[in-house]
């Protein structure tokens, strides 16, 4: 590997800027938020008029460093900056310090939740309806909250309904009273009897595990004790089976609010990519699936917050956005469920952390309210 020759304007910054350069690097990033513009020298120069140690010379200096770092870049021919996906990561790792959520999203988290009128009513679908529909006026981007993978979560309740062609309407009922409806196709037919009993047995032996248990009880009981090898167990196995396998249904519940948020904003400005990014956020498994990379991803947090820049994503339709995501729990349940919001990579970050952050936590106890009431 060629070793290159030290350059004496970067040699004390060779890997990450020094106190000078992070507070130049915040002040673009801060100022390309604003603008979407590409920020120079000068109007950096401006905002730091009256500090010292801070002349336009030296602006301009630590710009070029900040450039050879990887941190900025020229976008075009424009003698201004923009940063790059390495420099807003360092932001977010830096230079955030302590966050909080400000009075005024907390003011407008509790009106659209409706927690001035006292305890909230909501079915939990409904309540996590609303809470992407908060996200996304709170960034003025993409909120999606993600239901806990009925996998994995606990069944509370289960009927099936024959349907005509082998198929079967799947009603679950998971934890805390999310109704999952669901179209199964079999190769074998089951009578409406034999749907029952199966039903019968699921619900009262196996009512609050998860489907993912239940099936694996099942195949050790037929196992272990070859005399319940009956047809009951069979169809039992199989449609739990079918149920879990099913990609959809597997997935959990997704809402999707605010898509329209992002036809209105320059940074998609590119009909393809646009175009690409639409068809994604419309892909409701292949969403499901990336966002929980996003929660999987190591070294990428703030506190429990996931943040997922540009190119760091995987899908190349996302590699202009930011995600920030974070996981909920509901009640003593190990399935976890997502909220996120879903913007381009010039967004308030240290403010969609903090929001992403306290929703979560009230979506968690929202929802386990629901479980207490029940």
């Amino acid at each position: 590997m060629p070793v290159r020759e030290p350059n004496p304007m970067i040699e004390e910054t060779r890997d990450f800027p020094d106190s000078r350069g992070q507070t130049i690097l915040s002040a673009v990033i801060n100022e390309h938020f604003v603008t979407g513009e590409p920020v120079g020298s000068k109007t950096i120069a401006e905002r730091f008029a009256n500090a010292p140690g801070l002349s336009s010379a030296t602006i301009r200096s630590v710009m070029a460093e900040l450039e050879e770092l990887g941190l900025l870049e020229h976008p075009h021919t424009s003698a201004g900056r923009v940063p790059t996906d390495k420099g807003y990561r360092y932001y977010v790792d830096n230079l955030l310090g302590v966050l909080s959520i400000s009075n005024e999203d907390l003011g407008q988290i509790g009106s659209e939740l409706g927690l001035s009128e006292g305890e909230l009513l909501e079915t939990p679908d409904r309540l996590m309806e609303r809470t992407s529909q908060l996200l996304s006026v709170l960034s003025n981007n993409v909120g999606i909250v993600v239901s806990p993978s009925l996998a994995s979560d606990r069944l509370q309740h289960i009927e099936f309904v024959s349907l005509s062609d082998n198929r079967i309407l799947v009603i679950l009922v998971s934890a805390p009273n999310i109704v999952h409806n669901r179209i199964i196709r079999l190769n074998v037919t089951f009578s409406k009897e034999e749907l029952e009993r199966c039903a019968n047995y699921l619900n009262a032996e196996h009512a609050g595990k998860s489907l993912s248990e239940i099936r694996n009880e099942i195949l050790k009981l037929m196992h272990d004790e070859r005399s319940l090898f009956d047809r009951l167990l069979q169809t039992a196995v199989i449609l739990c089976s079918q149920s879990i396998e099913d990609e959809d249904l597997s997935a959990g519940e997704v809402f999707v609010q605010g898509t329209g948020n992002i036809l209105t904003k320059k940074d998609f400005a590119d009909l393809e990519r646009l175009r690409d990014l639409l068809s994604t956020i419309g892909e409701r498994s292949k969403l499901v699936q990336i966002l929980n990379e996003c929660i999987g991803k190591e070294n990428s947090s703030v506190g429990d917050v996931q943040v997922v820049i540009g190119s760091e994503n995987r899908t190349p339709s996302l590699q202009n956005c930011t995600l920030i995501s974070a996981p909920y729990r509901v009640g003593d349940s190990s399935a976890v469920g997502t909220l996120t919001v879903l913007g381009p990579t010039r967004i308030e970050y240290a403010r969609m952390i903090s929001v992403v952050s306290y929703v979560a936590g009230l979506l968690e106890k929202m929802m386990s309210r629901n479980i207490s009431r029940n």
